[in-house]
């Protein structure tokens, strides 16, 4: 079939139809970088990355531009470096570096474009001149508001009016607005503060107009995909189309609006308090990279997800099982690099990652029938999820942690110690040393000239 996703501008599943098949433009909302990212920060990189890999697969990869940005000015930035005693170009600098490193540990690629925030201030200037030129903004006591009054389809993509949205929602009331729902574009900057020259004085940009410049800058005025977060539907997402219509002169801003399902963790909001608060930081400490992102596509990208540590160490328990089954079919030649069509199909189907992922066991249960096809199905289908990326035989040995167990060469070490032992007929120690590796989760097998050995 051919792709088809849910777009939350018409509530509906439709198929996918590019501008240009020859550039497909996908932007997703990126971080703001002052702290470690948690697991539903993660939710969103996986879930767009697999859409990134399957839109390569469908028009190449030369014909897919995925941007995703860097928020590094805002409020919780300067709170943050002030608790921390850091400056604020540090402390970006340093969890900008954790989030990429975290989010490739998961599997997750690099988009083409990662703009930062405070790289763009000159085009959030020039299209806050462009609204307030046009009618659409106004400047009150050092701020520019936009004027929600002047744009008639405000409330289309959440599809409540502005009473529902205010209600309980992330809106500031402050008495230099016209109107509640109007949102900043520009805010004054104190002499402590990070800020940047303007016709309405010193100061910094509000959230919103950060993507709508850095998705112009890099995508154009009108594109394919936006992705993000449930929650940021309203008023992140609302108040990005309301500004970039208006700016645009009313040319649409963006064709398919995706967003991610809410995440809970180990069956409850997730909060410090709770114990239940997941960094992937921490989290990689534990498990490798690749578990944690099978068990967020487990469930489907569009519903709420659980995530347990439980659900980790399941995610574990299936891919050494794929694992194993590429280890004892390593001598085995591919006679194909083209993914099943039963898991194209799943993807095809708005990212159906649960699907697919069934099509992947079967293909594992299969794998006797016609091996060297089936391999090759496997590997190229398995890819298409950011999965079994390592080699065999690495995924067994790798360790976890930076301290705790035994490392590569102690193994290596004790099973040389053991293989002697049992030259020199010394089956009391040949059997100590297994005993040990044991105790570790070491797990030897035994061959006729070698002993392997992998990490339970």
């Amino acid at each position: 079939m051919s792709l088809h996703l849910f777009n939350t501008l018409k509530r509906a599943k439709e198929a996918f139809i590019p501008i240009d098949p020859d550039q497909v433009r996908m932007y997703v909302c990126g971080p703001t970088v002052y702290d470690f990212a948690h697991i539903g920060n993660a939710r969103p990189v996986v879930a767009f990355d697999v859409l990134y890999r399957l839109l390569q697969e469908i028009y190449g990869p030369q014909h897919v531009i995925y941007a995703r940005n860097i928020t590094d000015v805002d409020d919780k930035i300067i709170a943050r470096a002030a608790e921390n005693g850091e400056s604020i170009g540090a402390l970006t600098a340093r969890t900008e570096k954790a989030f990429l490193d975290d989010m490739g540990a998961l599997g997750a690629q690099q988009p083409n474009f990662q703009p930062r925030a405070t790289e763009h201030i000159e085009g959030m200037v020039a299209m806050i001149k462009d609204l307030i030129t046009s009618g659409h903004a106004y400047e009150a006591e050092g701020h520019v508001l936009f004027d929600v009054a002047t744009y008639d389809d405000y409330g289309h993509l959440s599809g409540r009016n502005q009473d529902e949205m205010i209600a309980g929602a992330r809106v500031e009331v402050a008495p230099y607005k016209k109107a509640p729902s109007d949102f900043v574009l520009w805010k004054p900057s104190t002499d402590d503060q990070p800020g940047w020259d303007s016709p309405w004085g010193r100061g910094r940009p509000g959230w919103h107009i950060e993507c709508s410049v850095m998705s112009k800058k890099h995508l154009g005025t009108t594109f394919d995909i936006h992705g993000g977060g449930q929650d940021l539907i309203f008023p992140h997402h609302e108040n990005e189309v309301a500004q970039s219509t208006c700016a645009h002169g009313g040319a649409k801003f963006v064709n398919y609006w995706l967003h991610n399902g809410y995440l809970m963790a180990e069956g409850e909001k997730m909060s410090k308090s709770l114990g239940n608060f997941y960094t992937v930081h921490d989290l990689l400490d534990e498990f490798p990279g690749e578990a944690i992102r099978l068990a967020l596509m487990k469930t489907h990208y569009r519903k709420p997800l659980d995530f347990t540590k439980d659900g980790i160490r399941d995610a574990k328990i299936e891919l050494d099982k794929m694992y194993r089954a590429l280890l004892t079919l390593k001598s085995v030649k591919a006679s194909t690099s083209a993914p099943s069509a039963d898991v194209l199909d799943a993807l095809n189907d708005d990212l159906n990652t649960p699907l697919a992922l069934s099509h992947i066991h079967e293909m594992i249960a299969n794998l006797h029938e016609n091996t060297a096809e089936i391999k090759g199905q496997l590997v190229a289908s398995a890819k298409l999820l950011g999965l079994l990326q390592n080699d065999p035989e690495t995924w067994f040995k790798a360790k976890l942690g930076a301290e705790d167990g035994l490392s590569n060469a102690d193994i290596e070490t004790l099973i040389a110690k053991r293989r002697q032992a049992r030259v020199d007929k010394d089956f009391a120690l040949s059997d100590h040393i297994r005993d040990t590796l044991a105790e570790q989760g070491i797990i030897l097998e035994d061959g006729s000239n070698s002993t392997t050995w992998r990490r339970s």
